[in-house]
């Protein structure tokens, strides 16, 4: 059967690469449609965007990542500001949500973020764009919970880690969920894969981030997640075609690509 090779890497982080690594991955970006490329900050956002006027296929989002502290007033008004400015450039709202990790390491308040969240959340609804968020675990329900406040309904939790309750509530809600290569290796992901439905899933790198198993000491590639549509066809009982196609669909419809 015929592989079809058309593949969106709905969720990387381009510009934490150095540009000799960028233009490797463009040069050898075989079937790779299209890459959203989220943002850490407002330095990442205007990195972001540079990249997108440079390479077609970059599709940028902007945003604010939650797992550092937070800015001060004068720093979050600069950044809504500049987004709204170049909002017709960017795909989407992200990458936003709250500090899982950072609270594992510290004691900090929640309070704050939740606010921030909010802000980006009507932000969203406001220019009427997707949102992508990082929401894992007892923190995705809070999340669940701002977006059904404001009626959100394009909203995409990456890499998302949770239980089965919450999984099904996002499904409900008609929210997209994507996974990373980890699937090929973590039976908590293939799971959750089996579980959710295959019409709102799509796959994803969070490059650079690293991964073990098959991809352990590599440089983390869009293609990667060729492999994990592999096995996400296996999770499903179809063919890698019928995988590789709705996925693709998927992205498509999500990012309105």
């Amino acid at each position: 059967m015929i592989f079809m090779n058309r593949f969106i890497d709905t969720h990387i982080h381009l510009d934490q690469y150095n540009d000799q690594e960028i233009c490797s991955i463009l040069q050898d970006s075989r079937g790779i449609e299209a890459l959203i490329s989220v943002s850490f900050d407002l330095d990442s956002c205007k990195r972001n965007l540079q990249l997108a006027r440079t390479y077609k296929k970059i599709k940028p989002a902007f945003g604010y990542h939650p797992e550092q502290p937070l800015p001060d007033d004068v720093e979050v008004q600069k950044l809504f500001n500049w987004i709204r400015h170049y909002n017709e450039e960017m795909i989407a709202v992200g990458e936003v949500g709250l500090p899982y990790y950072l609270r594992k390491k510290h004691s900090i308040p929640l309070e704050g973020y939740i606010e921030q969240l909010e802000r980006f959340v009507m932000l969203a609804k406001d220019l009427s764009k997707p949102i992508v968020l990082h929401a894992l675990y007892e923190d995705a329900p809070v999340v669940c919970n701002l977006l059904e406040k404001y009626s959100i309904t394009r909203a995409h939790f990456h890499w998302f880690k949770g239980d089965a309750g919450t999984a099904e509530r996002i499904a409900r809600n008609g929210y997209f969920i994507s996974v990373t290569p980890d699937i090929v290796y973590e039976e908590e992901i293939q799971e959750l894969a089996e579980a959710f439905p295959i019409e709102q899933l799509m796959v994803e790198t969070d490059g650079p981030w690293p991964f073990e198993g098959p991809f352990k000491g590599q440089m983390t590639h869009p293609l990667m997640i060729k492999e994990a549509v592999k096995v996400i066809a296996q999770i499903k009982g179809i063919s890698i075609n019928s995988a590789e196609k709705q996925l693709y669909a998927n992205s498509r419809l999500f990012y309105a690509l």
